[in-house]
């Protein structure tokens, strides 16, 4: 029941990572341990179905409560709290680093690696930096919601893209949230749908690669995970600290930081106290 009860935990906060502005639902799937899990029985349905489906059913439930109530703390605080709270996701990640890079090295490390982890890193940090402003505002309809739910299935399958940065681009972000919120079906199922394609045409390649490159793939992502977590400085917490964003805020610039630093730590330690937790209740090998 506890481990049934941690899936869950680890659900809801990936689903609060797939609307998240800054991360990524499948950073935090690398983070909890479920990401390698969840591809291979995506890559193989037939396979030990009715096992793998109890075992991914906590994290469904999960996911599904985190995104609809994240949506509404979207609507009524994140706009004007939005770079504090993505600091306390940051601090999520920056806990569990030490855990990540023993995962990526539990099959040895090459020579490579070490440039996979350098070049991803730089890669995914360019290329946030360059879509740091918001490009143009897209009218939303069915093919656009399919579209948004395919990016939304990427940042799955690629850990380290966080499909809600592309989304405000796009002007959509406030609307996906609001139709969420709201449970307006014409965007909830053109997203579902976007997604579960997306997720179905990618997991067998995905799956592929981590059983062929397991190192090199685990590097990959874990240059991801730094080089994202890094633009999120620059793209969306650097900017809350002009005179503008302060004023909406009400904080001074001293409390705006102290505030950003309060929440990096929080996020730090209860993901540190969540690994302890976790280290009493062994992951289930299912496959």
């Amino acid at each position: 029941m506890a481990d049934w009860f941690i899936r869950l935990i680890k659900g809801t906060l990936v689903g609060i990572g797939f609307i998240l502005p800054g991360l990524s639902g499948g950073v935090l799937a690398v983070i909890f341990g479920i990401y390698d899990k969840l591809i291979r029985f995506l890559a193989n349905l037939r396979h030990n179905f009715t096992k793998n489906l109890l075992y991914f059913l906590p994290v469904a439930i999960g996911a599904a409560i985190g995104i609809v109530l994240f949506s509404v703390v979207v609507e009524k605080a994140f706009g004007r709290y939005a770079a504090q709270f993505v600091c306390l996701f940051v601090g999520f990640v920056a806990g569990t680093f030490p855990s990540l890079y023993r995962t990526a090295g539990k099959q040895g490390r090459k020579s490579a690696d070490g440039w996979i982890l350098i070049l991803s890193t730089m890669a995914i940090f360019f290329l946030m930096l360059v879509g740091g402003q918001q490009l143009t505002e897209v009218t939303p309809n069915i093919l656009v919601w399919l579209a948004s739910g395919l990016l939304m299935g990427l940042g799955l399958i690629v850990p380290g893209m966080s499909p809600s940065n592309f989304l405000i681009y796009f002007g959509l972000y406030d609307k996906m949230a609001t139709g969420i919120k709201d449970f307006d079906f014409a965007v909830i199922i053109p997203l579902i749908v976007g997604f579960v394609i997306c997720v179905l045409l990618f997991s067998k390649l995905a799956s592929w690669l981590f059983r062929r490159y397991y190192s090199g793939m685990y590097h990959f992502i874990l240059g991801m995970v730094i080089g994202s977590s890094l633009a999120i400085f620059p793209t969306v917490v650097f900017p809350a600290f002009t005179a503008d964003q302060l004023a909406v805020t009400g904080l001074s610039f001293g409390g705006a930081l102290l505030f950003c630093v309060v929440l990096f730590i929080v996020g730090a330690i209860a993901s540190y106290l969540f690994s302890k937790v976790e280290d009493k209740y062994p992951r289930e090998e299912i496959f």
